[in-house]
Parts: C-alpha cells; structure tokens; sequence
C-alpha cells in the first residue's frame, strides 16, 4: 500500500554568489528532476540565508524496508537520493549546472524512515557550505545532514 508523505529540505550557510572561475553568473542551487536535468525545483541563490524545498513523494513497505518515490528522488542501482544541483544564472537568468550534491536517503536510520512515513513528513537539515567554503557537493550522508520525522502540517 502506498501513503503520501512529504520531504522537506532545510538547508543553512549558504555558501554566497561567488561561483568557480569557469563560471560565469551568481551561485544557485535547486532540487533536481528525476531523469530531468534541467528541470529544477525553486532555484535559491547562493547567499540566501536559509532555503526550503518541499518534494511530494510516496512510501510504500518492502522486504528491504520503507521504499520512497516521487518526482525529486532518483534511482540509481537501488539506491535511492536527491539531487542538490549547483550552478550559475546568467543575465538572462539560465540556469547552469556544474556540480550536484547526493542527498543519500539510504542511510537513513529505518526507525526514522518509518516514522516519517506514518506521521507524513521527513525532515533533512544541513549546511551547504563544504569544509573548504564552497558549495557542498557530493555524496551527502550523516553527519553532514541530520534526518528526522515529524507530523505533516
């Protein structure tokens, strides 16, 4: 049986509009489209002081635990993750990609994963700043972001 449930990104220290030098436009990042790369979800610049995404998704329970879906969560090999991307706008405000940040939904605790299931919202907090001042890109996996449950408004 599947079941609605949310998953909401919050994501702190940005890492500003300064961009890599081959680069040009201001820093953004944005929730990326499944198999859709240039379709990207409420594009934030990079020095906002916080940003929020909201992805409907759908859960369902499987042998191997609870399974998520949706239109953000990607699929690679069974192992299942979001994509953060990171990239420039231009004067004419295009939208170009040059680094993507995995949020890994694998490594959530199973006991969280069930719990957000059932209550209608996961919740996944991290800073987007790495340790050398860019934008965090990557496989993101705890402790870089703090996953938790909590009752969908």
């Amino acid at each position: 049986m599947m079941a609605a449930m949310r998953i909401r990104i919050d994501a702190v220290d940005l890492p500003g509009l300064t961009r890599p030098a081959s680069a040009a436009g201001d820093l953004h990042v944005a929730v990326q489209r499944r198999d859709r790369p240039a379709e990207l979800l409420a594009p934030q610049p990079g020095d906002a002081p916080s940003a929020t995404w909201t992805l409907e998704c759908t859960t369902s329970t499987s042998p191997t635990g609870t399974e998520v879906k949706g239109p953000y969560v990607q699929d690679r090999l069974g192992r299942r993750f979001i994509y953060l991307s990171w990239g420039t706008v231009d004067d004419s405000g295009t939208f170009t990609m040059f680094r993507r940040a995995k949020l890994m939904l694998d490594v959530i605790p199973d006991d969280v994963l069930a719990a957000a299931a059932r209550d209608g919202l996961l919740v996944g907090r991290l800073g987007l700043t790495d340790e050398q001042g860019g934008p965090r890109c990557g496989r993101v996996e705890p402790p870089h972001i703090t996953w938790t449950a909590a009752r969908a408004d």
